[in-house]
């Protein structure tokens, strides 16, 4: 609350339990007399200490060359019974990319600065000249690709798993790669989201790079999913089959219900459609927390009503042909069924704003590294960002998670068998556990 001084409004002081290090170790640092004499030239006895304050300390990184070498042992008993010399090797393990300075840590720095903190390549190579590594963003480039290579079981995996879900969600995004084959330079490639529900046990954030918006992506995305896809109101998903139920987003509908009523922002007029859909959404709020059993019984009781006043007044209210009003309504017509599906469903999120929020992670990245070079460039961001992505949703550090993925999997046979890909996923990592390579 703020507090009020006469007429003048003053903001409370920010207090220090704003910044939360609640997770880091201490360090008890003891400051010492620099004289353990009095005055008068006695011994002093210590008896105690008196705390003083707290600081938050940063240790710059640390960067060095490790030279790996494998010990050499000989036999000598052996070589005096047959004649024969026999060596043995320690087991060192592959590098990450062969014939390459690249490890996993450093790897991990470069992606994590990327996809996480949005610092594209280009920027990160003064970063690099100051640490006292000179690296081309061209090299940074290829590392990022090589390690997605690495990675990307683990990723196809993810979408097994993905698809296997009663419940997804989509949306779709623009992107650009320059050049692609058979586009011109200036023309649109599209990053598809599909992601598991909020109350999935896993949470799965999928990326998907497709130089195309067409039916046939979605279809392809979506191939042995036949639950229900909460998507907004986009033609190419009807081409996921019968197999699937649409289910819509209400945060669509009401987005185009709040525009017409904000049409002159200094006379914001709620239509009755936007008061209810206000309702709806003061209800669903309340609810979040609830169990799909739940929730689906409450959605009975309290938002169907609401919801069949909703359609009722839409398809009685007189609009102009071209107005704000008539779009909203005739959007909201067209979405009906799919909107409805939140009356059959509990589990079933009354809006598809958790993928929408995905989709905004990876704009956000965009707009700081704009495009990629190449296809390949494309899709090694989409592998990135959804393993980074994929562990945030499962409350797991992405730095260490990734950092853990590239020492583990780097070392994998080239066909791994599933029960090894299946300990690298998001909800199977534990940060204290070792390689599981086995």
């Amino acid at each position: 609350m703020s507090t009020t001084v006469g007429t003048v409004e003053r903001r409370p002081r920010r207090k220090r339990a704003e910044v939360n290090v609640a997770n880091l170790p201490h360090k008890e640092v003891v400051i010492d007399t620099p004289d353990q004499h009095c005055e008068h030239g006695h011994q002093l006895v210590r008896i105690g200490k008196q705390f003083k304050h707290h600081q938050l300390i940063s240790i710059p990184a640390q960067h060095y060359v490790e030279d790996v070498y494998e010990a050499t042992y000989k036999c000598m008993d052996c070589e005096l019974l047959d004649g024969d010399s026999h060596f043995y090797h320690g087991n060192a393990p592959k590098s990450l990319i062969a014939h390459s300075l690249a490890s996993p840590s450093i790897v991990t720095e470069i992606a994590y600065f990327k996809y996480e903190l949005g610092v594209p390549l280009y920027r990160q190579k003064n970063y690099w000249q100051h640490q006292g590594i000179g690296i081309s963003d061209q090299c940074m480039g290829n590392w990022l690709i090589k390690g997605a290579e690495t990675l990307k079981p683990a990723y196809q995996l993810l979408h097994e798993r993905l698809v296997a879900q009663s419940f997804l969600q989509g949306d779709e995004t623009p992107y650009q790669v320059l050049p692609e084959p058979g586009k011109a330079a200036t023309s649109k490639s599209y990053i598809w989201l599909a992601r598991t529900i909020r109350q999935a046990e896993h949470q799965v954030v999928f990326y998907h790079y497709s130089p195309s918006r067409s039916g046939a992506v979605a279809e392809e995305l979506y191939r042995n999913f036949t639950g229900v896809l909460q998507c907004d109101g986009y033609q190419g998903y009807n081409k996921v089959g019968d197999s699937i139920t649409r289910g819509g987003c209400w945060a669509h509908v009401r987005r185009k219900f709040f525009d017409e009523a904000n049409a002159d922002p200094k006379h914001f007029k709620a239509s009755q459609g936007l008061t209810l859909l206000t309702k709806m959404f003061n209800l669903e709020r309340e609810w979040q927390s609830l169990t799909s059993e739940e929730r689906l019984t409450l959605r009975q009781e309290k938002l169907k009503p609401l919801i069949d006043t909703f359609w009722t007044w839409c398809k009685s209210t007189q609009t102009y042909a071209n107005s704000r009003l008539n779009k909203a309504i005739t959007y909201a017509i067209g979405q009906q069924k799919a909107l409805n599906q939140v009356l059959n469903f509990g589990e079933l999120d009354f809006t598809n704003n958790a993928s929408e929020r995905n989709v905004k992670s990876y704009v956000i990245g965009r707009k700081n590294w704009l495009f990629s070079t190449n296809p390949k460039g494309a899709e090694a961001n989409a592998i990135w960002m959804t393993l980074i992505q994929s562990a945030k949703a499962n409350g797991i550090n992405p730095r260490d998670y990734i950092e853990y993925l590239l020492k583990t999997m780097s070392q994998l046979p080239t066909f791994a068998k599933e029960a090894q890909l299946e300990a690298c996923l998001p909800w199977n990592y534990k940060s204290d556990q070792k390689l599981a390579t086995a």
